[in-house]
């Protein structure tokens, strides 16, 4: 039989329970810099500290039970229905939940062998900054674009809400403009200042990315965030703002740049591939795609790809990748244009005693040819 959604009248174990806040609490003063909580039956709370899972024992409370998952997930749902609705249809729901003057989180709550699970990534409360997240410095010209289409793309846990908060955040101190976001869930909390802006959850503001997008060339903005081009109408009516003067952002689950182009131009019928790649040439400003590594004095670095657009670029995305033209070289051969590539970034950092070599190496496009453009650095190292 599988679990029902948890719901608010769900009822509490009869033995005295620790308080869900309190377990928060004492999870969130474990260490700093955490970046997700995570609940399992039959262990103890866990929190992620640079990519390792960490148990937590938390007084008066020994390995979670199954009672416990399911009392903490009704309690992080409350009244959502549609997040109620979600995990009981589907098996799993996304929501978000705050501790007031504490920290805000994204939760994922599934199904999973007829028990929940939970897993909470930390919103900072405070807005990222280009200096805080190590970004490079040149990137803050897109700020001062008038229109098209920036993507953030990398796999989840990689920092590509931080670094959007970062360029919104930017733009919002400096721009007198209008910004919409639309987002699954609201993440960073950005005030009003130089501009004006206006932050949408998926689900309680607007049930999907695309109607969001659509309205928002209706609301008169002159930036657009949406959270994630997640289907063929989300891209498609992205590339129209972008061509119709508007500054769109947005991210991608990819894993460098070119696989961004790939992935927005397979989602389109054969038919029409040639003429998206046209306009996605016309349209695209930067594609960034990042990857964390850690550091050997502890903690993660984002590492950048960086995808500009020139016009070898435009035509490259426009005419497709072969033998003779490839994205990657562009980047490799782009570097006073503000370009920059993965391998070439982590052989930087390796030399600079940043990251581990061996370990820095995992998160290499190309390892084996990174390896042979170490081989003089690692032959110091031995001798």
């Amino acid at each position: 039989m599988s679990t029902p959604a948890p719901t608010p009248s769900a009822a509490a174990p009869a033995a005295p329970v620790v308080p869900t806040q309190s377990i928060i609490k004492a999870m969130l003063n474990h260490a700093p810099a955490i970046s997700d909580l995570i609940f399992s039956p039959g262990r103890l709370p866990q929190v992620e500290l640079s990519g390792k899972l960490v148990p937590v024992p938390i007084s008066g409370m020994t390995a979670l039970t199954a009672a416990d998952t399911y009392r903490i997930a009704a309690e992080l749902i409350g009244q959502n229905k549609q997040a109620i609705e979600s995990l009981r249809d589907e098996g799993s729901c996304d929501t978000s939940y705050s501790i007031p003057s504490v920290a805000r989180f994204r939760v994922n709550v599934f199904k999973q062998r007829n028990t929940c699970a939970i897993v909470m990534r930390v919103i900072p409360t405070e807005i990222p900054t280009f200096e805080t997240l190590q970004l490079p410095p040149h990137l803050a010209d897109i700020a001062n674009l008038k229109n098209g289409l920036v993507l953030v793309t990398g796999p989840t846990g990689s920092g590509k809400s931080s670094t959007l908060a970062a360029i919104i955040s930017k733009i919002n101190h400096e721009k007198a403009y209008h910004i919409i976001t639309v987002e699954d869930p609201i993440e960073f909390l950005h005030p009003h200042a130089v501009a004006t802006i206006h932050q949408r959850e998926l689900h309680s503001d607007t049930p999907t990315f695309s109607l969001a997008l659509r309205a928002a060339l209706r609301q008169a903005p002159k930036v657009i965030l949406v959270g994630e081009m997640r289907d063929k109408e989300t891209i498609e009516i992205a590339l129209t703002a972008a061509e119709t003067g508007h500054l769109v952002f947005s991210t991608l689950h990819t894993i460098d740049a070119s696989k961004t182009v790939e992935r927005i131009i397979g989602v389109f019928p054969l038919s029409d591939q040639q003429a998206i790649r046209s306009r996605l040439a016309g349209c695209f400003r930067y594609f960034i795609a990042q990857r964390l590594l850690l550091k050997k004095t502890g903690g993660r670095i984002a590492v950048l790809e960086i995808l500009k657009s020139t016009m070898r670029t435009r035509e490259y995305i426009e005419k497709g990748e072969d033998s003779n033209r490839s994205l990657l070289d562009a980047m490799k051969d782009g570097e006073l244009e503000g370009m920059q590539y993965f391998d070439g970034e982590i052989e930087r950092l390796i030399r600079e005693g940043v990251v581990d070599m061996e370990t820095a190496l995992n998160y290499a496009t190309n390892s084996g040819n990174l390896r042979l453009q170490l081989a003089d650095f690692a032959d110091e190292q031995k001798g």
